[in-house]
């Protein structure tokens, strides 16, 4: 049945981002989050922004000029007019940012922590500024007057810089510039000792332009700010006579000088002047940004640390738990060999896991562990692990993807590191990110090869752990066993597995899957029979999956999805999406498992993934989804996706103009998701421990 609807059923990709940030924001602004946790939520807010525009606008810029009548495949939307839309909602978002920081400072002013500049304060408090200035800044910063012998400098990614425009007697102008960001002198300035007032350091800066500049008249001044484009496609550029790892680490030293795609400024300037800034550093004059706030906002976290013994100003502690159908006093080894074993962090620790690691690093009969790593924490337990597995002597296979954005660097070390152990260590393969959390371990048992698989939706990555919502689940079963067994040989041969049975892996062997079971969905909606798709995922924008839902939908298929960030499928359309109900849930911790759900009840079929549903991560990367066979997980499972969709605290449900809605109790009982999760994660530690 195909959909009859003139209403739109699509939503852009960036736009429909940029609606997350502002439910990201919202969280900023809300009274029901603590004070320094809206801090937090505020410059998380900035952070993702930098990263929007390092990638996707920097993306969408590049395609400005590469291919300008490229046409995106859902809402046929140019380059240009993406552009001109992103900058337009930016603007709106900063404005709301900017009033929300204002009160925001009135609160923590409250709480006993004031944010100065020299208008708030007195003249014996600019003194000892100034002497301040003399002794521990001005020795460390560098002027820089752009001229004939001095050009325009480099100014570095993300950065805060001060210019001014000079005038000498002549009136002759010049533009100086003073890099603010040394990182030898703390951002927090204390004004007053034992009074908690605090200047920010390129406001002191700024302020003293003209001591630094001695002998010039300051006509105009600002705080300045250059986002870089970061979107390089590696792949293109590789040379396979060159050795990736160094090519990479190449890559990220042309990423900090790639071209600029924003700019931001803390004061009005001329427009003659911003337009110079905007030739020196090719900059579009659209691209151009006035901020009432300041240009990094990562200072607040440092708010936060002054207000620490503050408990009330903060989220209530709460501690990942033991797994309750995990003894401690066993091998958990043998206890998976018993039967499949889940983790749901934060609100289980992910201690079983690095206890089965560290069982396979030192089990005689253990002969092979096998593991892919995308982000991994800067001390990582895990990589340590797999080291002293190699120097044990265990056969030891890492797949290190060193296209991890942003976290490139740390995984060039880490590889490096496993090499030097001792390790195998392959990077990933061409043409294709690996992205799947997959770790295999092989042992004898009774004379014969057996597996033990762990599949995860989330990175192996201990701090990670504690922050997001992820699944993981280990099993004995040998068919998933040999299923993950050809992943790695596959990857270690560069190639890609074409036919799998049980496990969805991408490129080849998951959208298909995924659309033949939403096709299963449709068949019995039409026999009449109740017919159900659940799906828990970060972003929604693959055409493909988005179609057969909207055509399951049309079919009488009733669809929920819970989508924390992108999704380009509009919901409750008449004649189109009315089945589909589409929530985000926005709160303490980052939303990142992913759960697949196709039918209800003893039929259901049940997966945990490291998939979203997007192109690149169906038909681009290596990704695996895993059944869940054992009754009572898959019970645990559907049990958690259906709270989730309850949730009316935390949760934002998207309306049929595109909009979302945050839920409220509205007289029945408030159901925050997350905190019933840690309540009963207490629970049964508790009963265990009983």
């Amino acid at each position: 049945m195909e959909p009859m609807t003139n209403q739109t059923i699509y939503m852009n990709r960036e736009l429909s981002w940029l609606k997350f940030n502002e439910r990201v924001l919202e969280e900023a602004e809300s009274d029901l989050t603590p004070l320094c946790e809206r801090l937090s939520f505020a410059s998380i807010y900035q952070s993702n922004l930098d990263e929007f525009f390092m990638v996707r606008v920097g993306s969408l810029v590049d395609q400005e000029h590469l291919s300008p009548n490229l046409r995106e495949n859902k809402t046929q939307m140019t380059p240009e007019e993406q552009l001109r839309e992103v900058l337009k909602t930016v603007r709106r978002l900063n404005e709301r940012r900017d009033f929300i920081y204002a009160k925001l400072l009135g609160r923590v002013e409250e709480a006993g922590v004031r944010l100065v500049d020299f208008k708030k304060i007195g003249r014996q408090e600019s003194e000892k500024l100034e002497r301040y200035f003399d002794c521990e800044i001005a020795p460390l910063i560098s002027p820089i007057i752009v001229g004939r012998r001095q050009p325009f400098p480099f100014l570095r990614n993300k950065d805060i810089y001060a210019v001014a425009v000079l005038e000498r007697k002549s009136g002759k102008r010049k533009l100086g510039i003073v890099p603010c960001s040394a990182g030898v002198f703390p951002r927090l300035i204390e004004v007053s000792a034992g009074e908690k007032t605090y200047m920010l350091a390129e406001e002191l800066i700024l302020h003293f332009l003209p001591k630094v500049f001695a002998g010039y008249t300051i006509r105009e001044k600002s705080l300045i700010r250059v986002t870089r484009n970061a979107d390089i496609d590696a792949d293109a550029l590789y040379e396979e006579d060159i050795d990736y790892r160094e090519f990479m680490a190449e890559l990220i030293k042309r990423r900090k000088r790639l071209a600029p795609v924003r700019l931001e400024l803390s004061r009005e300037l001329d427009g003659e002047i911003v337009r110079a800034l905007c030739k020196h550093m090719d900059v579009n004059k659209d691209h151009v940004f006035r901020n009432n706030s300041p240009l990094d906002l990562s200072f607040l976290f440092g708010i936060e640390d002054i207000l620490r013994q503050k408990t009330e100003l903060f989220y209530e502690r709460r501690i990942p738990q033991r797994s309750a159908s995990i003894a401690s006093d066993r091998p958990v080894l043998d206890q998976i060999r018993e039967g499949d074993k889940l983790l749901s962090y934060p609100y289980e620790s992910m201690k079983p896991f690095l206890t089965m690691l560290q069982e396979a690093a030192n089990d005689e009969s253990v002969v092979s562990i096998k593991m892919t790593l995308y982000r991994v924490a800067k001390q990582s337990k895990i990589v340590e692990t797999l080291i002293e597995a190699a120097e044990n002597g265990k056969d030891v296979l890492v797949l290190v993807e060193l296209k991890a954005r942003f976290d490139e660097e740390n995984n060039i070390e880490w590889s490096r590191r496993l090499e030097e152990a001792g390790c195998n260590v392959i990077y990933g393969l061409d043409g294709y990110k690996v992205h799947s959390k997959l770790c295999l371990i092989q042992r004898i048992e009774n004379g014969h090869a057996a597996y033990t698989t762990q599949i995860g939706t989330g990175n192996y990555n201990e701090k990670t752990a504690r922050l997001y919502t992820d699944l993981s689940v280990m099993t004995h079963d040998q068919a998933i066993g040999r299923e993950a067994a050809e992943v790695f040989r596959t990857l270690s041969m560069g190639e890609t597995v074409q036919e799998t049975e049980h496990l969805l892996v991408a490129p080849h062997c998951l959208q298909n899957r995924v659309l033949e079971m939403i096709d299963e969905e449709i068949a019995r909606a039409r026999d009449g029979e109740d017919a159900y798709i659940g799906v828990k995922i970060n972003s929604l924008t693959d055409k493909a999956i988005i179609d057969r839902l909207v055509q399951a939908s049309c079919e009488g298929v009733k669809i929920d999805l819970i989508v924390r960030g992108i999704c380009c499928l509009i919901p409750g359309v008449p004649g189109a999406t009315e089945n589909i109900r589409v929530i985000s849930v926005v709160g303490r911790f980052l939303e990142h498992s992913r759960i697949y759900i196709f039918g209800r009840g003893a039929r259901a079929k049940v997966y945990i993934a490291s998939a979203d549903f997007m192109t690149r991560n169906t038909l681009r990367r290596v990704e695996v989804a895993a059944p869940i066979r054992d009754e009572k997980l898959k019970e645990e499972i559907v049990a958690m996706f259906d709270l989730l969709l309850a949730d009316n605290v935390q949760a934002r449900e998207m309306q049929p103009d595109g909009s979302y809605v945050r839920r409220q109790p509205m007289g029945e009982e408030a159901r925050n998701a997350q905190e019933i999760f840690y309540q009963q994660a207490y629970e049964r530690a508790a009963g265990k421990q009983g």
